[in-house]
C-alpha cells in the first residue's frame, strides 16, 4: 500500500463535509490525494528538523532553530517519539533510529544530578528545562521542570515500547529507559502534597505553584501515578481534577483551557479513546472528545472572528503557546492593536489570548480529533501563503496576517506589507505534535505502542480509568 492510500477510510466525505462553507475566503479543500500528499510531505520535512538539527554526540535537540538556541528538554521527548516513526515510514533505518535513541538515553542517565547551581543536568532524577547543546548542563537559571521532564519521559517510554529487539543495542535502550524514568522522584517534587510542583531552583526551592486543573500535565499525573520506584497516591489525581472547569465555549461543552496544546500534548502519547476517569464518567464522554469539541470551539472562533483579526475564517485557525511579532501596541487600520512575541494565546469560555497570531501547530496538532477541518486548514495555510509559511522543515512556527507594519520592529522574521508577519523559526515542542499525531491519526504507531507500555497502563489504572483498551488490564 503506498504512503497516499493509507489515509482512513472515508477521508474524502471528512473533508468535504467538513470544509463544506466559506470556500471564498481561501482555496478549495483537498481531495484525498492532495491530503495524503499534504501529511507525507509535512511528516517527512518535519521528522528531518528533529533527525537534521539534534547533536549526534548527546542526543540534545534544539529548542528552536535557525536561530542560534539552547536544548528543551520537552523537545528531546518528541524526537524520541519521531525517531521510531522514520524508521517506519523508511526516511531512516531502525537501526539509524536506535542508535541515535541510545546516545540520548546514554547522555541523560550518565549526566551529573545535583543541587549545584551550574555544570548539573538535573536532580532527583528530574531535569532542567534548558540546557546548553554542548554540554548539556543547565542553561542560564532556568527551573527544574517537572512537566518538561515529562513529556521527555513520555519519549523515553515510547523507546522503550518500540525497540524490542534481543540485540544488544535495543536490549540496552529498554534498559535506561526502566533507569531514567525509576529514578524520577515524584515525592520529591510534591512540596504540598498531594499534587507536583511546577519546578524546582536550587536557589530558592520548589515553585509556589501546583499543577491543578486541565492542562498539558495529564502525563504528569500519570506517569506520576505509574511510578514503580516513587508514585504519588491516587488523590493526587483527584486533587489535578478539582482544578477542572468545565464550561461552554462556541457551541461545544468541554474541560475548557484556552490554549490547544493543552488538549493535545498528552494525547500525543496516550490514547484516551473511550476510556474515561471518574470525572469524564460524570460527563458522559471521554478527554478524546472533549479536544475534539476544543478543536471545534476554536475553529469556530476564529470563523466569529469577533476582534476583526486579518485571515481568520473557518479555513484558517488555530490558537496556542507559540511566537509572536512584537510587544508592541500599533494603530493598524484606525484600530489600536496590541501584540506579543511569545505568548500562550487561546480562547474558552473564561479567557481569551488573542493578537491575530495563528500557529500551524494548533490544527496540527489536532489531527485526530477533527481531520475534517484540521487537514483542511493545514491545506489551505499551506496554499495560502506558501514558502512565507511552509519550508525546510514543514510550517514555520506562527504567523500574524493582521501585523503589516514594515517599519515595526519584531523580535525575529519577516514582515509582508500584505500578507503580514512570518516566524523564521521552527520550535521543537510544536514540530513534534504535529508529526506524532498525523502518525497516530494515520496509522495510529504512538497510541498502539504506548498501550502497551506497562509503566503507562499502571498509572491510568491508578487513576482510576476505565473502559476501552485498558479493560481487564487494571488490578
Amino acid at each position: 500500500m503506498t504512503r497516499s492510500t493509507q489515509l482512513a477510510v472515508g477521508l474524502v466525505a471528512a473533508i468535504l463535509t467538513g470544509c463544506g462553507a466559506n470556500h471564498s475566503e481561501g482555496p478549495p479543500p483537498p481531495d484525498s490525494a492532495q491530503a495524503a500528499a499534504l501529511l507525507d510531505t509535512l511528516e517527512e520535512r518535519t521528522f528531518h528538523y528533529f533527525w537534521d538539527l539534534t547533536n549526534p554526540q548527546n542526543g540534545l535537540t534544539p529548542d528552536r532553530a535557525p536561530s542560534p538556541s539552547f536544548s528543551s528538554i520537552a523537545a528531546v521527548g518528541f524526537p524520541l517519539t519521531a525517531y521510531p516513526i522514520g524508521a517506519e515510514r523508511g526516511y531512516i533505518t531502525r537501526a539509524q533510529a536506535a542508535a541515535r535513541t541510545l546516545t540520548t538515553l546514554r547522555f541523560f542517565w550518565t549526566a551529573p544530578q545535583d543541587s549545584s547551581l551550574s555544570g548539573s543536568t538535573g536532580y532527583h532524577g528530574f531535569f532542567y528545562h534548558f540546557l546548553d547543546m554542548s554540554t548539556g548542563t543547565r542553561f542560564q537559571n532556568v527551573e527544574l521542570s517537572t512537566i518538561d521532564t515529562s513529556l521527555l519521559l513520555a519519549g523515553i517510554l515510547l523507546c522503550q515500547a518500540y525497540y524490542d529487539g534481543t540485540d544488544a543495542v535495543e536490549t540496552e535502550i529498554r534498559g535506561l529507559a526502566d533507569s531514567i524514568y525509576l529514578r524520577v522522584d515524584w515525592n520529591w517534587a510534591q512540596a504540598r502534597p498531594p499534587a507536583v510542583s511546577m519546578g524546582w531552583h536550587p536557589e530558592g526551592g520548589f515553585i509556589p505553584t501546583d499543577w491543578i486543573g486541565y492542562n498539558e500535565a495529564m502525563i504528569l499525573y500519570l506517569l506520576a501515578l505509574g511510578s514503580p520506584t516513587h508514585p504519588v497516591d491516587s488523590t493526587a489525581w483527584a486533587k489535578w481534577v478539582s482544578g477542572y472547569q468545565w464550561g461552554t465555549f462556541r457551541g461545544q461543552t468541554y474541560v475548557q483551557f484556552g490554549p490547544l496544546f493543552g488538549h493535545e500534548y498528552s494525547h500525543v502519547w496516550i490514547d484516551f479513546r473511550a476510556i474515561q476517569d471518574s470525572f469524564m464518567r460524570g460527563r458522559g464522554i471521554d478527554y478524546f472528545e472533549s479536544s475534539h469539541r476544543a478543536t471545534y470551539a476554536h475553529r469556530a472562533y476564529a470563523a466569529a472572528n469577533p476582534m476583526a483579526w486579518t485571515a481568520y475564517s473557518n479555513q484558517i485557525w488555530g490558537l496556542t503557546a507559540s511566537d509572536g511579532p512584537a510587544n508592541t501596541t500599533l494603530v493598524l487600520n484606525g484600530r489600536s492593536r496590541q501584540f506579543h512575541t511569545y505568548w500562550a494565546r487561546g480562547v474558552s469560555q473564561f479567557d481569551s489570548n488573542d493578537d491575530g497570531t495563528l500557529a500551524p501547530t494548533a490544527a496540527g496538532g489536532a489531527i485526530p480529533f477533527a481531520p475534517e477541518i484540521a487537514i483542511p486548514a493545514l491545506y489551505t495555510m499551506r496554499q495560502s501563503y506558501g514558502s512565507n509559511l511552509f519550508s525546510t522543515y514543514g510550517f514555520r512556527d506562527a504567523f500574524n496576517p493582521t501585523f503589516t507594519a514594515t517599519g515595526a520592529p519584531v523580535e525575529r522574521g519577516t514582515v509582508d506589507p500584505t500578507l503580514g508577519w512570518f516566524d523564521v523559526d521552527y520550535l521543537g515542542i510544536d514540530e513534534g505534535p504535529i508529526l506524532a499525531m498525523i502518525e497516530n491519526y494515520r496509522t495510529g504507531l504512538v497510541w498502539r505502542l504506548m498501550r502497551g507500555n506497562p509503566h503507562i497502563v499502571r498509572g491510568l489504572c491508578r487513576a482510576g480509568f476505565m473502559g476501552g483498551w485498558i479493560a481487564g488490564k487494571c488490578p
